[in-house]
């Protein structure tokens, strides 16, 4: 019999979520730059640096994601979203050019998870950022498994310090859904 109190749930990987996930829960506050594309009247307190009532329109802030996917509409104007700096062209020319030496836990622990749901918001980068993903995985997922199956003896802490969560905690039942849903976006 079991004597566990908490039976670990899966994230969701992909752009699909599982709300009862503690890492899609601590994914789903992981802040995004955004610009208001209009007034939120008597909102004012919610940013700090200013002491207008009101959020002017124009006023860039960061939103949680969970927050960012709620207000992002696509026919109606309310907020737009910038991408994080690790999902821009100057990273992703690092990640194609040797996607081993970055340390992913420090630019954000949930860069696979945050990846994909950037793919719910308008960009003409989509396509890029997707196949980013999936090349940065397939070439450091390589590297950890050469690493895992050599490493009987060896201090392996500064290899899985620089992990990002999803590669800590990959199962193979994990990888399938992620492969599947990148092709979509992939050209």
């Amino acid at each position: 019999m079991d004597s566990q109190s908490y039976l670990p749930v899966p994230p969701g990987v992909g752009m699909e979520e599982n709300f009862l996930s503690l890492d899609d829960i601590l994914l789903s506050h992981e802040r995004l730059p955004s610009r208001t594309e209009c007034l939120f009247p008597r909102l004012g307190y919610l940013e700090k640096s200013t002491d207008s009532q009101d959020i002017q329109e124009g006023t860039k802030m960061e939103l949680p994601l969970w927050l960012a996917k709620g207000l992002y509409e696509r026919k109606r104007r309310v907020v737009s979203i910038e991408l994080p700096k690790v999902y821009r062209e100057g990273w992703r020319t690092v990640f194609n050019a040797d996607p081993t030496v970055v340390d992913l836990h420090k630019m954000g622990p949930y860069y696979y998870g945050l990846g994909s749901q950037m793919l719910h918001f308008d960009s003409p980068e989509n396509p890029e950022i997707a196949q980013a993903l999936l090349q940065t995985f397939i070439g450091r997922f390589r590297r950890t498994m050469d690493s895992s199956q050599n490493a009987y003896n060896e201090d392996t802490s500064a290899l899985v310090d620089r992990l990002d969560s999803l590669e800590r905690d990959c199962q193979p039942t994990l990888l399938c859904p992620f492969y599947e849903f990148l092709p979509r976006f992939c050209k």
